[in-house]
């Protein structure tokens, strides 16, 4: 990881580019975990190669899976969710979708294994899913990682009360595994709050498997019958997609995210919504997105940003470009990411110089006169990335550590070097 702060050239003027954002972490890092459970060859294409969901094909390989991504596709000989107990420790590096995935996956399979991770991983929630395990038959040692995990096969299946108030992780990481549980399985989801949307991107991910996944009023009922093998299409991330949004909103300019379809299930897309809101326009035609800003300043924005909290980031960089003072609710999630994310963001906004304050779930952004600072992303990649949109606009910003934004879009740095030109 890059240790010298990376210095943000201001745009020559309001950006107008085409861009093609890497492949989906939601959506990649699922399709693995369903294509190691299928029976047979499973290819992906366009699937994201970066640190995260490195973490997940290496978890899945050391659990016995045959997995290529050194070829476009990305080929996974999947064994029918006989899993092997890994020989040695299972590294879901900083990925929090990873290790639950993972834990649940290694809880699946017959004998002992390690799961442990990197950074701050190993302060992150992980207790209510170790408990739903221990419910299924699975015996862990320790509630935080690193963890040993002894299963002893296939999961037992029947009603499985998950707690979601902390992430809706824990359910995607359970749903993922409930075709090959040895009964049906009922999940009854508690405290879900807005995450329903990537609990339906692991629904979608599940039927296109072959998977029989049906919504209930309380949670998902999704029958025993495995997965077959497939060849999966994955989007651009929608997550990534938000800050060059963000760039065409912050510069009165004009991009246009190639290869995203405007009723694609990731929940980030909705940065189109609050965008509109705050003045910009925007397009969906033949599998594309098109974000134009406005030319006058920017509305201030009062949002429930629960059902798509990694776009709050982006967001919160608009809304320094504001007109009035914006409150973006619904964020407690991202206490608990790679970073505190809402205290890191507040810490950061307020060093350029902006007003920003934490109320419970609510950041509080109020605009002012910004001035050169070196951003510290507190080892987080979209704090990096959403703060060094600041610097398309002001000048001398540079973010440090550049090279955590490697976890989920590698070619960040060259893309924003690209919009200001």
């Amino acid at each position: 990881m890059s240790a010298a702060p990376h210095p943000v050239a201001v745009a020559s003027g309001p950006v107008d580019h085409r861009i093609r954002p890497p492949g989906s972490k939601s959506e990649t890092i699922r399709a693995l975990a369903a294509a190691c459970l299928a029976e047979g060859r499973s290819h992906l294409y366009g699937a994201l190669d970066a640190d995260d969901t490195m973490a997940m094909a290496g978890v899945i390989r050391a659990l016995g899976v045959d997995v290529a991504t050194n070829t476009e596709p990305w080929s996974v000989d999947g064994q029918g969710g006989r899993l092997s107990p890994a020989p040695v420790p299972l590294d879901a590096r900083e990925s929090g979708l990873c290790a639950r995935i993972g834990m649940v996956l290694a809880g699946s399979a017959d004998g002992t294994s390690v799961l442990q991770g990197r950074g701050r991983l190993g302060e992150r929630p992980m207790s209510s899913l170790i408990a739903n395990l221990r419910d299924l038959g699975v015996e862990i040692d320790g509630d935080r990682l690193p963890i040993e995990i002894a299963g002893h096969g296939r999961l037992w299946g029947g009603t499985i009360a998950i707690d979601c108030s902390e992430t809706s992780q824990f359910a995607t990481a359970l749903m993922l595994a409930a075709p090959t549980m040895k009964e049906p399985a009922l999940l009854e989801l508690k405290g879900l709050g807005g995450s329903v949307g990537y609990l339906e991107l692991t629904a979608t991910t599940m039927r296109g498997f072959g998977a029989s996944v049906e919504r209930t009023f309380t949670g998902y009922e999704v029958e025993n019958t495995g997965y077959q093998p497939t060849d999966v299409v994955v989007e651009p991330d929608a997550s990534a997609a938000a800050y060059p949004m963000v760039a065409a909103a912050i510069t009165g300019g004009r991009v246009t995210i190639e290869g995203l379809p405007s009723d694609s299930g990731q929940p980030d897309l909705a940065m189109t919504r609050h965008l509109r809101t705050m003045g910009c326009q925007t397009r969906s035609e033949a599998g594309e997105v098109t974000v134009i800003g406005t030319t006058g300043p920017l509305q201030p924005l009062e949002a429930d940003l629960s059902d798509m909290p990694d776009g709050a980031l982006a967001l919160a960089v608009a809304c320094l470009f504001a007109e009035g003072v914006s409150r973006l609710s619904g964020l407690g999630s991202l206490r608990h990411k790679e970073s505190n994310r809402l205290d890191a963001l507040s810490r950061e906004l307020s060093r350029l110089g902006a007003g920003a304050r934490v109320e419970d779930d609510t950041l509080v952004v109020t605009p002012a006169n910004l001035h050169p600072s070196i951003v510290d992303p507190h080892g987080d990649h979209r704090i990096a990335m959403a703060m060094g949109l600041v610097g398309l606009v002001v000048p001398g910003i540079a973010v440090d550590t550049p090279g955590v934004v490697d976890k989920t879009w590698p070619g960040f740095w060259t893309m924003l070097d690209d919009l200001s030109r």
